[in-house]
C-alpha cells in the first residue's frame, strides 16, 4: 500500500462471525462489499470521505477478543447497499427507496491478515491516545484514523515481533 499525500485512513469494524480477514482474503480479488453500515455517520464516511486507495485496518468486533485483524484498502466508490430492499436481509430497511437509496457501502479489499492487535495493546500506546476507537462511548463502526495513527499501528505494531 503506497502512501499518496491525499490518502485517508479508515478504521472498518466487522463481526467477525459475518465477515472475518480470513473470509474477505478468501473471496474474489480478496474484495467484499461492506453491507450492513446504518448508522448515519459511518454511512456518510463511505459517501462523502471514502477515495478508492484509501488504508483500511480490518477491525473484529463483537467477538471474544476484538482487534485489529488485518489491513485493507477502499476499492470502490460508494454505491447503495442492496441489503436495504431485502426482505429477509437483517440489515432491510423498508423506508429507504430505492429511487432514493439510504444506505451506502464501499468495497473493501484485503491486503493482508495481521497479528491481532487487541484494544489493551491498542490502549496502552501514548501515540494513539487521541484515536477514536478509543474515546468513551464511541460505537461507530467505522472511524477516521490519523496518518500518524496510521503510521504507529502498520510501522510499530503490526510489524513487531
Amino acid at each position: 500500500m503506497s502512501m499518496n499525500m491525499t490518502m485517508q485512513f479508515w478504521l472498518m469494524k466487522s463481526e467477525p462471525a459475518e465477515v472475518s480477514i480470513d473470509d474477505a482474503l478468501a473471496e474474489p480479488d480478496a474484495t467484499v462489499a461492506w453491507t450492513g453500515v446504518r448508522n448515519y455517520q459511518a454511512r456518510n464516511f463511505m459517501r462523502d470521505a471514502m477515495r478508492i486507495g484509501d488504508g483500511v485496518l480490518f477491525y473484529h468486533s463483537s467477538c471474544a477478543e476484538p482487534g485489529i485483524a488485518g489491513l485493507a484498502e477502499v476499492c470502490s466508490t460508494a454505491y447503495p447497499d442492496p441489503t436495504q430492499f431485502d426482505a429477509a436481509s437483517p440489515y432491510h430497511d423498508d423506508k429507504s427507496d430505492p429511487a432514493a437509496p439510504r444506505w451506502m457501502l464501499v468495497d473493501v479489499r484485503a491486503m493482508q491478515k495481521t497479528r491481532l492487535i487487541a484494544l489493551p495493546e491498542l490502549r496502552a500506546e501514548p501515540a494513539l491516545a487521541d484515536m477514536l476507537l478509543l474515546k468513551k462511548g464511541n460505537r461507530l463502526s467505522i472511524t477516521p484514523v490519523s496518518a500518524a495513527e496510521w503510521r504507529h499501528i502498520t510501522e510499530k505494531l503490526i510489524n513487531k515481533k
